[in-house]
């Protein structure tokens, strides 16, 4: 990961803004900044720090989320406070300390998606345009982030979900933050929003050549490659959350892309809380059964994750590659998420350019 100097409150990559003219304004009138567009990358959050504290009030943002748990709250608040803020935050903070950047003391989530926002500056030529980044949960706050490309003039602005399936637990809780903060707002800029894009060619694409690539890379080869998605209940399903059915076209057109059969490239679900059922099938039961069936050499991907994070680089990594191996399997490989890669980049490039049209 690159060595760049974290910001506490965030980073705003672009060119220096400048103030247009308006016209003659009343005295006292303050001065106004116009003309920029800017674009806002959003991912999900990461704790400010590891100990108990910090991943409790990390935790309580998070799980509060009528969007993340949709629990009735009479039901829920007792549960969230008397118990799982008692007990979960001790458990997590050992969980990210096992991945924490300590060159930069922060989360890699933070480290890469800032990554992202600096290598995506880099590569738009229009000074107009200012690039920033937020999270919905932590630092940086997507309120304070849109205040700040306001104040650079940007009355445009292209809020990007780094979630390539929508969710309404992750992309529309994402926008609901930057809606709040809008609805402060007396002069709101004009607002687009980039939809999923879990079956755009150039995000099929990048996933397919990198996968191509951390194989190659490998000293064995795979019998079985998992796609582990992140799960939902399968209730939000039921609802009529798309989330499911974008996760198995993503897998369907990378299986196809790659070349591989059903039973080379499994679909899987990880990271379930709770005792309710959630999308199947399991992550950690399937390579547990795919060991048990004699299954020796197993590599894992994360399609749904733009950035590496707890879920991929402690719970797919560490926790998951334990249960191949104490179950009789003896290769394992983690395949990286796109973060900043090249292709990676070039998919967070084409969505962008893509829907700036009209605007650039």
């Amino acid at each position: 990961m690159n060595a760049v100097p974290p910001e506490a409150s965030g980073t705003t990559f672009s060119a220096k803004a400048k103030t247009v003219p308006m016209g003659p304004l009343p005295a006292g009138h303050p001065s106004i900044k116009t003309g920029r567009i800017g674009v806002l990358l959003m991912n999900l959050g990461t704790p400010e720090q590891t100990d108990y504290w910090s991943m409790r009030r990390y935790l309580h943002e998070f799980l509060s989320d009528r969007r993340v748990i949709e629990i009735n709250r009479l039901l829920w608040w007792p549960l969230l406070n008397l118990v799982i803020l008692t007990t979960r935050p001790g458990r997590k903070g050992r969980d990210y300390a096992s991945i924490w950047n300590r060159e930069l003391d922060e989360s890699p989530l933070k480290t890469i998606t800032r990554n992202q926002a600096e290598a995506l500056a880099a590569s738009i030529e229009d000074p107009r345009i200012s690039v920033d980044w937020a999270m919905r949960y932590g630092k940086p706050a997507i309120e304070g982030r849109l205040k700040a490309l306001l104040a650079q003039g940007c009355d445009r602005i292209l809020l990007v979900p780094l979630y390539p399936q929508y969710a309404a637990a992750t992309t529309a809780t994402a926008c609901d933050q930057a809606f709040r903060a809008l609805m402060k707002m007396r002069w709101q800029p004009a607002i687009r929003v980039a939809p999923p894009y879990h079956d755009d060619p150039a995000y099929i694409g990048a996933l397919a050549t990198k996968i191509r690539g951390d194989l190659a890379a490998l000293d064995f080869e795979p019998e079985v490659v998992l796609a582990s998605f992140h799960g939902v209940p399968k209730d939000y399903l039921l609802r009529g959350d798309p989330y499911y059915c974008h996760c198995a076209k993503t897998y369907r057109l990378l299986r196809e892309e790659l070349g591989w059969t059903a039973e080379k490239f499994q679909l899987t679900f990880q990271s379930r809380f709770g005792a309710t059922e959630w999308l199947k099938p399991y992550t950690d039961e399937t390579i547990k059964a795919l060991a048990a069936k004699g299954v020796r050499r197993l590599a894992v991907v994360a399609p749904g994750f733009s950035a590496d994070c707890l879920e991929t680089l402690e719970e797919l990594d560490v926790e998951n590659r334990e249960y191949f191996i104490h179950s009789g399997g003896e290769r394992y490989a983690y395949l990286p998420c796109l973060n900043a890669t090249e292709p990676g980049m070039d998919v967070i490039s084409a969505v962008v350019a893509r829907e700036l049209q009209g605007w650039v």
